[in-house]
């Protein structure tokens, strides 16, 4: 495409449309190179949109135009035009009318994977956000709703299955021929992103759900044949969704069928096609022997998410695209929700900060940044972000905080009375929040406009003769591309003052009393609390169930942070003191070498480094501050593996819990709050020293864990069994930490006897972090027991690439010249190229730039077949500007050397021009 001048949308220049579609008629002539579609529109004018007499503009790529008619009459060549991107129609009549168009499509030619493709001999389709314009021309945005009848012809022999969305109708051969066709009725009226079309050689399970009102829904999971016997953990799955919607939301399913297609070739995760999801077939397909618990959690998940759609974002759905966070956000709080009631609360919390942690946060500090709610965009493919699903679901929950949970489900409530089977705004949703509940939101709904994560700056006095504890917050958010000035938020903050017993002290707020729910409102840029009647000067635990998405900035003393760490009545404020304190362990450690002193009678070297002393005797200074400082270390780290010892011996904490507790922060997580001048391979071995120091002084613990979380029975995916393994795993991986060859055996022991993926992968992620023969003997027998399926093969690619090694990069290049390896299949670039990049910081940031070359060709080559998975995987760049100088150098060349590239797509385009320019 020719990028020189690429177009802006934004928000303040949305308009609706002049004229609006009511009914949507599709008939499908399958054929992989040219399948022909007849469309039948019946529209009328937009009164909303103002006076009439404006053009018919319809939205059309990649599309052979055969006819075109209006109220049965053809229109003549000399009243339309068409162009790459439009259909454009001069006059039509100022009443309802019927337009038919006829267009011709390349399936099979589509590597892109957006409109209708074919996927290992499977046609597919994937309309978001904009795909519908490539099957035929149309109002492709979601505020034009209808409803649609399908019909859909296709071989017998080789697309006996033929779907589409809504309930099934006349499904009979076509006298004479070898074919056969199929008539799909939704009844929902939708816009043209929701449309799906699924026809091939499919398998299906079948089971059934009855509603609380009694309805009973077909329900249907189509699958390559062969692969039936995986789908059992997917429909479990989609039955308790459909159970728990009913009963936290009182939301009921409304077609009589429910179907989900598994394809191994997708750029997304699923997609919440109305009645016909679509999924990349790794969250749908599981056994014990193929799937990890990873696995199996993200398929009851992911399952979760795209049913709940159904209501939020089908039923309603957005006026345009800069609403997306309006059904991505609330339906990512909603599975959230889910997840934590159906498993451990406590830790689905740590696992979602966790996330926000490693993709948002980073996204929000650099160039990439952007509010929950864009402005302006110039591909909305490249606004599928973690601030619009992650950050807008903690929007969500801050809501539910602010209101409480009785006042949201009725806002919720208000929500679907007042806007089903419209396109709604975040304006629509806020406003249901605060009728429902009386409070004025209208600072809230800062949240939506403002990037960036604020920090909470922490102040504390107290006076113990009047017995008064003082809390002063500030909150500061740095600025951010386009917004350098920021108001302040409404930030709720769950608190507890803890006492030297471990309780928590009442609450007594000056000028409030004490407080129902421990809760406090920072609304102005700096507040103070004060509070009344604290016998003892109190531990704050602040931000407690991580209440807002910001950062606590805090001169809270180490010993403070380990006794939260062993007290703290709030689970995720236990875990965060267990970060907090490793966090400044690592920081203390990458500080501890300071430029190399001379001799003292090298003069020359004493001048060099008269900045910081200028004699002997200043030098000795430094020497014994240096010295007390390491000592200081030394009993930090000391005090550390005492308190993290006494949380893995308490047999009341929760096996999974034990887990999170020996996970240390992430090197990107520690990069980002570094800020700049950031050096990831001395922050990768002060990470591993600090593991290692945790693997030697727990070594006589770890040891007795990993025996205690032996298996026993046969694999179960509950939350009790997935957190018996996932303290397994972390256990294996501390060990090697302070002991490499013990590590190395206990993981091939644990290969040998493995009763299930969860087993071999645990044992396969440590070896991989040990420069040991085992590792590479271990993964060639991997790849040869599982070279079959492609699901395994990804995890074997994702293994390598994940190897905090000096030869990753080599073996990288290696692997993609595998057999195996196929740009044209996104699950399998993710696996490698995006492991590397986006997960393996030490290997990615290699000295040499060798990490940042093989992304930057892999994204160059990728994005003449599929710039919507290029695009995502060059906001590995984002940061690049926090760098050390010389990582920063090569960094900046391989952006500029893709901008340099003729021919981009406006994806790539936009992602590298925004990385560099605001860097730049």
């Amino acid at each position: 495409m020719n990028i020189a001048s690429p177009q802006t949308v934004y928000l303040k220049d949305y308009k609706p449309v002049p004229y609006l579609i009511d009914e949507v008629s599709l008939d499908f002539d399958l054929a992989p190179e040219a399948t022909r579609v007849s469309s039948r529109l019946s529209l009328r004018p937009n009164e909303a949109a103002g006076p009439g007499g404006a053009p018919l503009v319809l939205a059309g790529e990649k599309l052979e135009l055969k006819a075109i008619s209006i109220d049965g009459k053809p229109v003549d060549k000399s009243r339309y035009s068409v162009n790459p991107s439009s259909l454009t129609i001069a006059e039509v009549p100022q009443k309802p009318f019927t337009l038919e168009i006829v267009t011709l499509c390349n399936p099979k030619a589509n590597t892109e994977l957006s409109g209708l493709y074919v996927s290992n001999n499977i046609f597919c389709t994937q309309c978001e956000a904009e795909g519908f314009r490539r099957i035929t021309y149309f109002y492709d945005r979601p505020d034009v709703m209808a409803r649609y009848k399908v019909r859909i012809e296709g071989p017998a022999a080789t697309c006996p299955v033929l779907l589409s969305n809504g309930n099934p109708g006349e499904t009979r051969k076509i006298p004479g021929t070898d074919r056969h066709f199929a008539l799909w009725n939704d009844p929902h009226p939708k816009p043209s992103y929701l449309f799906a079309l699924v026809a091939g050689d499919l398998a299906h399970v079948a089971d059934s759900f009855v509603t609380r009102s009694g309805r009973k829904v077909d329900l249907r999971i189509y699958v390559e044949r062969g692969k039936e016997d995986r789908c059992a953990w997917a429909m479990e799955s989609l039955k308790t969704s459909m159970r728990w919607d009913e009963e936290r939301f009182g939301l009921e399913y409304d077609l009589d069928i429910f179907m989900i297609v598994a394809v191994s070739d997708f750029n997304m995760g699923a997609m919440e096609n109305k009645g016909l999801n679509i999924f990349n077939d790794k969250y749908i397909l599981a056994l014990p022997e193929t799937a990890t618990d990873v696995d199996y959690v993200n398929i009851e998940a992911i399952i979760a998410h795209e049913y709940f759609h159904n209501w939020t974002g089908n039923r309603i759905t957005c006026r345009d695209w800069f609403q997306l966070c309006l059904k991505e956000g609330l339906t990512v709080f909603r599975d959230q929700e889910f997840t934590s009631d159906i498993r451990s609360r406590a830790v689905k919390r740590i696992a979602d900060v966790k996330r926000l942690r490693a993709d948002q946060f980073p996204e929000d500090s650099g160039p990439l940044a952007h509010p929950v709610r864009p402005a302006s965009y110039i591909e909305i493919n490249n606004f599928y972000t973690a601030t619009v699903y992650e950050k807008g679901a903690e929007l969500c929950r801050m809501l539910l905080t602010l209101i409480g949970r009785d006042a949201f489900r009725k806002a919720m409530d208000l929500y679907f009375e007042r806007h089903d089977g419209e396109a709604a705004t975040v304006e629509d949703f806020v406003r249901c929040m605060a009728d429902a509940s009386g409070r004025d939101l209208s600072q809230f709904f800062s949240w939506y406009e403002q990037a960036g994560t604020p920090e909470v700056v922490v102040s504390e006095k107290y006076n113990e003769a009047a017995k008064i504890y003082e809390l002063t917050l500030e909150q500061v958010t740095s600025p951010t591309p386009g917004q350098p000035d920021k108001a302040a938020l409404q930030i709720p903050l769950g608190i507890g003052l803890v006492g030297q017993d471990g309780e928590d002290l009442p609450l007594d707020l000056d000028g409030t009393g004490t407080l129902n729910e421990p809760l406090i409102e920072l609304t102005e840029a700096k507040k103070s609390f004060r509070f009344r009647n604290v016998p003892r000067k109190p531990v704050l635990s602040l931000n407690r169930g991580f209440s807002a998405p910001v950062r606590i900035k805090s001169d809270a003393s180490m010993a403070d942070q380990l006794f939260l760490m062993k007290t703290d009545n709030d689970t995720f404020n236990r875990w965060e003191s267990a970060q907090t304190a490793a966090h400044a362990l690592i920081r203390a450690d990458l500080e501890r070498f300071p430029p190399k002193l001379p001799d003292f009678g090298d003069k020359e070297a004493l001048q060099n480094i008269s900045d910081r002393a200028s004699s002997p005797a200043r030098i000795d200074s430094i020497r014994a501050g240096e010295a007390r400082a390491g000592v200081k270390r030394a009993a930090d780290r000391k005090s550390f593996i005492t308190a993290l010892s006494a949380v893995l011996n308490d047999c009341e904490v929760d096996l999974a819990f034990k887990a999170l507790m020996l996970g240390l922060p992430g090197e990107q997580e520690i990069a980002t709050l570094i800020g700049r001048n950031v050096d990831p391979g001395a922050i990768h071995e002060a990470r591993e020293r600090l593991r290692a120091t945790i693997g030697s002084g727990l070594k006589d613990v770890l040891l007795d864990l990993w025996k205690m979380t032996d298996a026993k029975g046969a694999y179960r995916p509950d939350p009790e069994e997935t957190g018996r393994r996932s303290l397994r795993d972390a256990v294996l991986y501390a060990i090697a930490g302070g002991d490499a060859a013990l590590g190395a055996q206990l993981a091939i022991e644990q290969l040998a006897r493995s009763a299930s993926m969860t087993d071999e992968i645990g044992a396969l992620s440590t070896l991989v972090t040990l420069d040991r023969p085992e590792r590479d003997a271990a993964l060639d027998a991997f790849y040869a027991c599982h070279r079959n399926d492609h699901l395994i093969v990804d995890k074997w690619f994702a293994l390598q690439a994940s190897a905090p090694l000096g030869g990753t990069n080599q073996r990288v290049r290696e692997l993609m010249q595998h057999p195996d390896f196929k740009l044209t299949t996104p699950n399998r670039v993710r696996s490698l190229v995006g492991t590397l990049a986006m997960a393996n910081p030490f290997a990615f940031h290699a000295q040499d730039g060798e990490g940042y070359a093989i992304l930057a060709d892999t994204i160059l080559a990728l994005d003449k077949l599929n710039p919507q998975v290029a695009a995502r995987m060059a906001t590995a760049f984002r940061s690049w500007a926090m760098l050390e100088e010389k990582r920063q150098g090569l960094a900046k060349a391989q952006l500029e050397r893709i901008l340099a590239t003729p021919g981009l797509s406006r994806d790539l385009f936009e992602i590298a021009s925004k990385s560099l320019g605001a860097n730049g």
